[in-house]
């Protein structure tokens, strides 16, 4: 009885409920709307010149190619991280949790800064790159550094709070039963964490491709050199071509509407599948008996 009287919403339910609703009307739906309506105001023709566009296709590529080196080199650093911070006790690992979470607590632009203070001509290491012939700040690979940087704790806080939650219990019984490392996290670890791992990719992925502040402080808005697709925006806007700058945000805002859509689809399918661990355990010991 209890349960049928809280499946239904009262006054206050629905007073909340659809407050929420015309909140995400207001603040999320009308604006993403407005892109595409934007978008094609000078119509398809003019849509399509500016996503063909040279420049915006270099944009388009560095921020694939950001995206293509940040994500995976998160992903390896973010398994490895999160494995050392719940399966071992060592000495400075508050300290190693706080710098993991560093770049979600200072500004990009700051971020930005302290690239080029380290990196730039006159950094800290500007002056043996320079001799070496490496330019890091004002080109690609500033972009691409500063791209790693913001997205750097996605995967690995995403992971931490998962294998803190699952605990030793499964790879201790895999340990018993003769499994090496390896064997323990191919078979063990791996299974436990796979929809975590994905869906901290996800947000890692969505980040790169949106990264801004960051970027847009090492490139140098070099055109075709280091400009990525929200610097590509930002520039067609401030040139007065609305119309040109909403075409390339509609991209974005089709990758942010792919990514909540892979996003739910993960969540769903990690619902239904919590129990792989035990399949490992018992590949373990046939191995073993092998």
């Amino acid at each position: 009885m209890n349960a049928k009287r809280a499946a239904k919403p009262g006054r206050a339910g629905w007073f909340l409920i659809g407050g929420g609703v015309l909140y995400l009307i207001g603040f999320l739906f009308l604006p993403l709307a407005a892109v595409f309506v934007e978008a094609f105001a000078k119509g398809a023709g003019h849509f399509w010149e500016t996503l063909l566009h040279s420049e915006t296709k270099d944009a388009i590529l560095l921020t694939l190619l950001s995206v293509a080196v940040a994500v995976p080199l998160n992903l390896v650093f973010g398994v490895m991280a999160a494995w050392a911070l719940t399966r071992f006790e060592f000495r400075g690992k508050q300290v190693l949790i706080t710098l993991i979470d560093l770049p979600f607590s200072v500004s990009p632009i700051v971020a930005g800064l302290v690239l080029i203070l380290v990196y730039g001509q006159n950094g800290l290491f500007g002056g043996w790159l320079e001799s070496h012939g490496l330019k890091i700040i004002f080109a690609k690979p500033g972009v691409i550094l500063a791209t790693i940087f913001v997205t750097l704790p996605f995967v690995v806080r995403e992971l931490i709070p998962l294998m803190q939650s699952q605990g030793r219990d499964d790879e201790e019984a895999a340990l018993t039963l003769g499994a090496n490392g390896w064997q323990i996290f191919r078979l063990v670890t791996l299974p436990n964490i796979k929809w975590g791992l994905i869906y901290g990719v996800i947000l890692c992925n969505a980040r790169a491709m949106g990264e801004f502040g960051a970027a847009s402080v090492v490139s140098g808005f070099i055109r075709a050199e280091t400009v990525t697709l929200p610097l590509q925006i930002d520039i067609l806007f401030n040139e007065y071509n609305a119309a040109g700058a909403f075409a390339c945000a509609c991209l974005l805002a089709l990758g942010a509407l792919a990514t909540l859509l892979l996003k739910s689809v993960v969540e769903r399918r990690s619902e239904a599948d919590r129990n792989l661990s035990s399949a490992g355990l018992q590949t373990i010991s046939v191995e073993r008996n092998s």
